[in-house]
C-alpha cells in the first residue's frame, strides 16, 4: 500500500510555497527601471494611498496595519522621490493628508496592472466552477488569518 501524503504537511507545504512565489513575483514584476527606487512594500503604500481624494496618514496607517510613526518614515522617502505629497488640513493643522503625484499614479497603475494579469492567469487555468470553489476557499482562508490577526 502507497503512504498517503499528509494533508497538514501539503497545506503548509502549499502556503508556505504561495505565500514566497507571490513575493517574489511581484518584486520581479513591480521593481522596474521606471520603479528601482522605491520597494514591493512602497507599491503597497501607494496602492493604500489610492488615486483618489487625499487620506489621512492615521487612514493609510491602519490600512497598511502600521503605526502612524511607522508609516511617517516610509512617507518620508516617497516624498523625498517624488511619489506622494503631504498637507496640512485645513481645519485641524494637526492631520497629515497624503496623495499621489504623477509619478505615484504611474507606479499605481503599475502595482494595479500586475494585480489585473495575476487574476487573469490564474482564471486563465481553471473553469468557472474550480473559480467559485477557490474563491470561497481563500475567502474562508482570509476570514481565519483576519480572527487570528484581530487576536
Amino acid at each position: 500500500m502507497k503512504n498517503r501524503p499528509n494533508p497538514d504537511e501539503v497545506l503548509n507545504e502549499l502556503l508556505v510555497n504561495l505565500f514566497k512565489s507571490i513575493m517574489e513575483i511581484e518584486e520581479k514584476y513591480l521593481i522596474t527601471p521606471e520603479f528601482k527606487d522605491i520597494s514591493v512594500n512602497d507599491m503597497h503604500i501607494i496602492e493604500a494611498v489610492g488615486r483618489k481624494e487625499p487620506k489621512s496618514m492615521s487612514t493609510v496607517a491602519k490600512l497598511m496595519s502600521v503605526t502612524t510613526g511607522t508609516l511617517t518614515k516610509s512617507m518620508d522617502g516617497l516624498s523625498e522621490k517624488g511619489y506622494v505629497v503631504r498637507e496640512r488640513g485645513e481645519k485641524d493643522k494637526r492631520v497629515v493628508f497624503v496623495s499621489l503625484t504623477k509619478k505615484g499614479i504611474r507606479a499605481f497603475l503599475h502595482h494595479e496592472s500586475f494585480h489585473r494579469s495575476m487574476i487573469e492567469r490564474i482564471k486563465d487555468g481553471i473553469n468557472e466552477q474550480e473559480t467559485t470553489a477557490l474563491i470561497y476557499a481563500l475567502a474562508k482562508l482570509n476570514d481565519y488569518f483576519n480572527r487570528i490577526y484581530a487576536l
